[in-house]
């Protein structure tokens, strides 16, 4: 009876000592496994931020103007200037009478006036595949920019007039100053939808739903 009992302890302890010894080796493999999935991965990774590393490298820090998609970015700055500091020497000058800010301010509008146009019209890009929502926003901008190149012409006009032919009678800077604050304020505007179309819309950059060419359309 004490050889069967010592029997059963030593098969029991055999049986024992191999199932423990399997599920050591399980976990050895286990975390082998894992740690060549972690090596492979951390590979990767390395290779990817390697790539990354080297196509920043390849591109240029000074963009040329071709690389641009559209040049009506680099054309809006001009105007929205412009026009806000003409409508503020405006006002100043309905006030002072000078000739050298009236100079000044003749500069400002035909530069500004010019910009506008070449921004809504010569530069303005196609776009296409566009959301509704993002329709709307675009119509709000060419709105608000053709309000912008009628009104800067006509302060262009006003003020030759006002400069040349009433030799700047109050009345006269006035009406220009008048003008250009409205201009201002449409610039505004325009500057505004420009600003949702690309931010929220995601409307320009990379090129994002804009055609070849610098005409203007919708």
């Amino acid at each position: 009876m004490k050889k069967l009992w010592i029997t059963l302890y030593l098969a029991v302890s055999v049986f024992t000592l191999s199932a423990h010894e399997g599920e050591k080796h399980n976990k050895s493999e286990k975390q082998d496994s894992v740690e060549t999935e972690q090596v492979v991965e951390n590979s990767h990774e390395d290779q990817v931020h390697e790539d990354d590393h080297t196509g920043h490298e390849d591109k240029k820090v000074t963009a040329d103007f071709d690389d641009f998609p559209n040049l009506h970015p680099l054309m809006v700055h001009f105007p929205i200037v412009l026009l806000l500091v003409g409508a503020v020497l405006a006002i100043a000058n309905v006030f002072f009478l000078k000739k050298e800010i009236d100079w000044v301010i003749t500069g400002l509008i035909f530069v500004g006036a010019l910009g506008a146009y070449l921004s809504g019209r010569t530069f303005h890009p196609h776009t296409h595949d566009l959301t509704e929502h993002a329709k709307q926003v675009l119509a709000q901008h060419d709105k608000w920019a053709d309000w912008t190149i009628y009104l800067s012409i006509a302060g262009f006009v006003v003020q030759i007039v006002s400069q040349f032919f009433f030799k700047q009678k109050r009345w006269a800077v006035a009406v220009v100053a008048l003008i250009l604050i409205a201009s201002a304020y449409t610039v505004s505007r325009t500057g505004h939808y420009g600003a949702q179309l690309v931010h929220i819309e995601a409307v320009g950059p990379q090129g994002k739903f804009l055609e070849s060419g610098e005409s203007h359309s919708h």
